[in-house]
């Protein structure tokens, strides 16, 4: 690090400037250090949340590694205006959002600032442009061993990496024009945009996630600097279009890495996107679908069960079988104890009903106060619903939340010992993770054994900005182990009955292309079904403008002829029922 051995003051003759605080890195060679009078005309003020404004040095160097602007945290409402130029004093810092613990990259910064005023209604320095012409296609420099994979330290090669673009922006006045939507807008009034909208393009209009190696560069987050009371942020939904304009500084956060703080906001074209519905199935075909319904309680608004219920009834075309994860117990949040399900269950399937589906009978396990994960106090669980008009469930009663159930031979076939039971939930790899449901269904006179899960979350993973690359996935590793038992488990009753027939679903918490889904499907146990959808169909959730696989149907070799479909009707959409798309595969058993 470099230091002075007295606080720097600049002058029209020289000193200090904001390109000399940024540096050629991403860590400022004057953290730390007090410095005087940094010249600057205002281009953005922020006065929510994280309190400050930006200002950006009209005289740039001629290095493109150095950025030209600066964020001034002033912890309350500051004094100053766009078009300001000010002289600003202070300490330099390097501020990590969420922690430097947390893995994302810190923004350079100015605090407990002293501000003098010089003059008003200057004209702002013109915005860098971000298209995809002005964007590199690598992603990211690979990391230094010795830093364990750190890039902060490294040059930047904003002409070689996109990552390293944006950082040499850090605090610049940025401005990008008729921005394709590729995440939904949120409830903390922020969207995503793609600066390349040909790459990883989805059916919808969204950017897919392909790879580890294709984290798509051209993401960007957008937040608007107008308080939401003086304007409402806008609704959009993947394949709109942020038309016009959009201005301001280029800041950072935990929650997306690079972010557009907008002082000027374009206005929505509407893509004209539909939630989508799918074909019932025929009547010698056996559907089986899975739906990961966030969280659902009976706490919830009627209106949430209604949209749910109309998603199994239209948009599923009330499949046989359903496989739910997120059940919340009859308490929901409220942690009193409570684990049964039976209230939140009544309440879907009564909606389901009145949504002009089926009587659905369903089947679960209570799991133990607690030790499921999920929202604290809730005690999610998957859950199997089903319409006894089509299927018939086999019930061997003994499961319960500790007790699983194992592979036997009945009548010269693969059965399960306990129906429904739960897969090895004394194994280590479902610690405070929600444990596999199987049931044994009969469908016009065959048995299809299901597998309902929902594997441990991405928590605790770097993100695809980390200041280490590649970001390193802690999380993978128990996913992999939970892999291993349901995996273990399938080529048991593979054993019993070579041709059984066997469906794993739900929410994996992992894509087809992960180690997750290797582990599923070694030694041939199992198959992916998302890999019979075009590439530009394979996606469940979307996150951080990412079109992504979450959810996975996988089948025994048996089931070697299905229709497998995604349902898009909620991750592309700001007016959501849940975060994830539900999905169904039919096939003749």
């Amino acid at each position: 690090m470099l230091s002075q051995p007295a606080p720097a003051a600049a002058d029209e003759a020289g000193g200090l400037r904001i390109h000399d605080l940024q540096g050629s890195t991403r860590l400022s060679p004057y953290a730390g250090d007090e410095v005087t009078d940094i010249p600057g005309i205002v281009t953005g003020v922020r006065t929510y949340g994280s309190r400050g404004f930006w200002i950006q040095d009209p005289r740039p160097d001629r290095s493109a590694a150095t950025s030209e602007g600066i964020f001034v945290f002033t912890g309350s409402a500051p004094e100053v205006a766009v078009g300001d130029e000010v002289l600003v004093s202070g300490r330099v810092g390097e501020y990590y959002y969420g922690g430097e613990e947390s893995g994302g990259q810190s923004v350079t910064q100015l605090t407990q600032p002293r501000v003098t005023v010089r003059s008003s209604g200057n004209e702002l320095p013109a915005p860098v442009e971000l298209d995809a012409r002005s964007l590199p296609r690598r992603y990211a420099p690979g990391g230094d061993p010795a830093a364990g994979g750190g890039i902060e330290h490294l040059r930047l090669r904003p002409g070689t990496y996109a990552l390293d673009r944006y950082e040499s922006l850090e605090g610049m006045n940025v401005s990008i024009a008729d921005a394709a939507v590729v995440g939904p807008s949120t409830a903390y009034h922020e969207l995503w945009v793609t600066l390349e909208p040909h790459r990883n393009r989805t059916a919808g209009g969204g950017t897919r996630y392909a790879s580890y190696h294709a984290p798509n560069p051209g993401r960007l987050k957008v937040e608007s600097l107008v308080p939401v009371a003086e304007q409402p942020f806008p609704a959009a939904n993947v394949g709109d279009v942020l038309a016009g304009p959009s201005t301001g500084p280029l800041d950072y956060d935990e929650f997306g890495g690079y972010t557009l703080a907008a002082r000027e906001l374009g206005e929505i074209a509407g893509g004209g996107l539909v939630p989508e519905t799918t074909r019932p199935q025929r009547a010698d075909e056996l559907a089986v679908a899975a739906y990961n319904v966030e969280n659902l309680h009976p706490g919830d608004e009627q209106e949430k069960f209604d949209r749910l219920a109309e998603g199994v009834v239209t948009s599923l075309a009330s499949p046989d079988i359903l496989a739910l994860e997120e059940i919340q117990d009859d308490s929901g949040p409220t942690d009193d104890g409570t684990v049964t399900a039976g209230e939140t269950l009544r309440r879907f399937t009564d909606a389901i009903v009145a949504a002009g589906g089926p009587r659905y009978e369903w089947r679960g396990i209570d799991p133990a106060d607690g030790h499921d994960g999920g929202q604290p106090g809730g005690n999610i669980r998957n859950v199997f619903l089903f319409d006894p008009a089509r299927v018939s469930f086999t019930d061997r009663p003994g499961g319960d939340a500790t007790t699983g159930t194992e592979a036997v031979r009945r009548d010269g076939r693969a059965a399960l010992s306990l129906s429904p039971g739960r897969v090895a939930p004394g194994s280590e790899a479902w610690q405070d993770s929600r444990k596999p449901l199987a049931g044994e269904f009969t469908f016009r006179g065959e048995t299809v054994v299901v597998v309902a899960n929902h594997f441990a979350s991405k928590g605790g993973d770097q993100p695809l900005y980390a200041r280490s690359q590649p970001p390193a996935r802690v999380s993978e590793e128990q996913r992999v182990a939970q892999a291993r038992e349901v995996n273990a488990f399938v080529r048991e009753l593979l054993r019993v009955q070579r041709n059984a027939q066997v469906v794993v679903l739900g929410d994996i918490n992992d894509f087809e292309f992960s180690p997750t889904t290797r582990a599923l499907t070694a030694g041939g146990a199992l198959e992916s079904a998302v890999t019979s959808l075009p590439p530009r169909e394979r996606y469940t959730y979307v996150f951080q403008g990412n079109s992504q696989v979450l959810d996975q149907t996988l089948v025994s070799p048996a089931i070697r002829r299905y229709d497998y479909d995604i349902v898009h009707i909620n991750a592309e959409f700001a007016d959501q029922a849940s975060d994830h798309d539900p999905q169904v595969l039919r096939f003749r058993p």
